[in-house]
C-alpha cells in the first residue's frame, strides 16, 4: 500500500453512533485547558472551583460541538475531497445536514444554560467564543492571518473560561502564556497541513496564501515568547517553596522540553490535529507528567 493509499484508508470504525462522532468528541481534550487558571492558582483542589471548573470543560465540550457541527455542514463539499476529512459523519452521509443543524442548536441553547448557571461571565464567555467561530466559520476561515486570530482566540478563550467560572484573577503572564501559546498551537497546524496537503483545491483556501517559511516564522516567534513569559511567571514566585526547592523553576525544563517536542512534530508536518498529537506521543506525555508533579508540589504546597 503506497503512503496515499494509506492516508485515504478509512479509520478503524468507532462504536460511537454517528451523530456523536459528529460532535468530535475526541477533540474535547482541548477543553482541559479550563483547568489551567485553577491549577495555576493552586486552587484547583477546592470542591468549590473544581465544580466550577467541571461545568466549565461540560459547556465548552457543549458550545465546541455545536461549532463543529456548524462547520462540517458548511464544508461538506470541501471535506468530502480531504483524505481524512472525508469519514467525518456528516461529509460521509452518515449524519444530514438538517440533523446536524439541529443538534448543533441543541448542544448550543444547553451549553448556554450551563455556562450563566455557574456564572454569568462564564456566559459571556461561551457566547463570545461561539460568536467569533460563527464568524470564523462564515466569513474568516479563508483569510489568511485572521483565521490564525479567531482559531488562536478559541483556545485562548478555553483558558479564560477556567478563570472566569470560578472568579479567579488571570495573570499577566497567563494570559501571555495562553495567547501566545495558542498561536503557537495554530500556526504549528496549518504549517503541518501545509507540508501534508499542500494548496490542494478544496482544502483550505487560506493555505494557498501562506508559505511554509511564513507559518515557521509565526510559531518560532510564537514559542519563543511562550518560553520567556512561562519562565517569568516561575521566577516571579516566592524563590523557596515546600522542602525548600524552587518547584516552579524546576517546571520550566519539562516545559520546555515539551514544547520542543512538540515543535519537532511541527516540523514533521504531524501536527494537523493537536489532539493527535497529545493522546498518541508518549514522550511528550512523560514530559507533561514532568511538568505537572513540580508546578503542583509548588502551588499546592
Amino acid at each position: 500500500m503506497t503512503s496515499q493509499d494509506s492516508a485515504n484508508a478509512a479509520p478503524k470504525k468507532s462504536a460511537l453512533p454517528a451523530w456523536l462522532r459528529a460532535m468530535r468528541p475526541k477533540q474535547w481534550v482541548k477543553n482541559v485547558l479550563v483547568l489551567a487558571a485553577p491549577l495555576a492558582s493552586g486552587r484547583l483542589l477546592e470542591p468549590g472551583v473544581l465544580l466550577a471548573s467541571a461545568l466549565a470543560f461540560v459547556a465548552f465540550s457543549l458550545i465546541s460541538a455545536s461549532i463543529y457541527l456548524i462547520n462540517d455542514v458548511r464544508d461538506i463539499e470541501a471535506d468530502r475531497l480531504h483524505p481524512k476529512k472525508q469519514f467525518r459523519p456528516i461529509a460521509a452521509g452518515e449524519v444530514s445536514p438538517r440533523t446536524a443543524w439541529i443538534l448543533a442548536a441543541v448542544t448550543a441553547v444547553a451549553a448556554f444554560a450551563v455556562g450563566f448557571w455557574t456564572t454569568p461571565m462564564l456566559g459571556v464567555t461561551l457566547a463570545v467564543y461561539w460568536v467569533f467561530q460563527l464568524a470564523y466559520s462564515f466569513f474568516l476561515k479563508h483569510q489568511p492571518i485572521i483565521d490564525l486570530a479567531m482559531v488562536a482566540a478559541g483556545f485562548l478563550l478555553r483558558a479564560v473560561a477556567g478563570g472566569v467560572a470560578s472568579e479567579l484573577p488571570l495573570s499577566q503572564w497567563f494570559l501571555l502564556v495562553a495567547s501566545f501559546g495558542s498561536l503557537f498551537m495554530v500556526a504549528g497546524k496549518r504549517y503541518s497541513e501545509l507540508k501534508e496537503l499542500g494548496t490542494e483545491a478544496g482544502t483550505r483556501a487560506s493555505l494557498e496564501r501562506y508559505t511554509k517559511s511564513y507559518l515557521r516564522e509565526v510559531w518560532s516567534i510564537s514559542i519563543a515568547v511562550v518560553i520567556m513569559s512561562y519562565s517569568l511567571w516561575a521566577f516571579e514566585l516566592p524563590g523557596v517553596q515546600p522542602l525548600g526547592v524552587s518547584w516552579t523553576a524546576i517546571s520550566i525544563a519539562p516545559f520546555t522540553l515539551a514544547l520542543l517536542r512538540y515543535a519537532m512534530k511541527v516540523d514533521q508536518g504531524k501536527a494537523g490535529e493537536p489532539e493527535d498529537v497529545v493522546m498518541g506521543d508518549r514522550t511528550l506525555q512523560v514530559l507533561a507528567v514532568l511538568w505537572v508533579i513540580p508546578v503542583a508540589i509548588a502551588v499546592f504546597g
